[in-house]
């Protein structure tokens, strides 16, 4: 087991996950932990209005990340008219700061159509460095979407 120490005082911060694992689902079961960590994260944690954020859920792909076999994370994409669009990516609070985030980009970029010439996502300020990671890029001036501010990012 790896272990996290806290550089400031030398203490144990969190232990490290032993195995992320990020799936592709269609599992009705699987789905409703893709759903609750949504609505733990943006609903209950950033106050967003529920019915915003359940749309478009039959037409998206739906990925489920997992720590050690524990739900911690999820995402999705959509094809839209403009192409293909990233969201609703959401960690539990408890799980940040592992990588998952970053496995979740990687999964479903990785199952994104070979065709998938326009990516964009429409990302929260504080989630643009990670996205930047992986050649996303700000577009457009910063906006406000169900309460909290966004920059539109397009990957080139």
């Amino acid at each position: 087991m790896k272990l996290r120490w806290s550089t400031s005082d030398k203490e144990i911060h969190t232990k490290m996950p032993e195995k992320i694992q990020v799936n592709k689902t269609t599992d009705s079961n699987e789905l409703e932990k893709v759903f609750a960590i949504r609505r733990e994260v943006f609903v209950v944690e950033q106050n967003c209005p529920p019915e915003l954020e359940w749309e478009f859920e039959d037409e998206s792909n739906h990925f489920l990340a997992t720590v050690d076999g524990e739900p911690a994370g999820a995402c999705r994409w959509r094809k839209t008219d403009k192409g293909f669009k990233l969201e609703r990516f959401a960690v539990l609070k408890k799980f940040r700061g592992m990588g998952i985030g970053q496995e979740l980009v990687k999964s479903v970029l990785e199952d994104l159509p070979a065709d998938a010439d326009y990516v964009y996502m429409h990302a929260q300020i504080q989630a643009v460095p990670l996205y930047e990671k992986f050649n996303f890029e700000k577009t457009g001036p910063e906006f406000e979407e169900a309460g909290i501010r966004h920059y539109k990012m397009i990957r080139k």
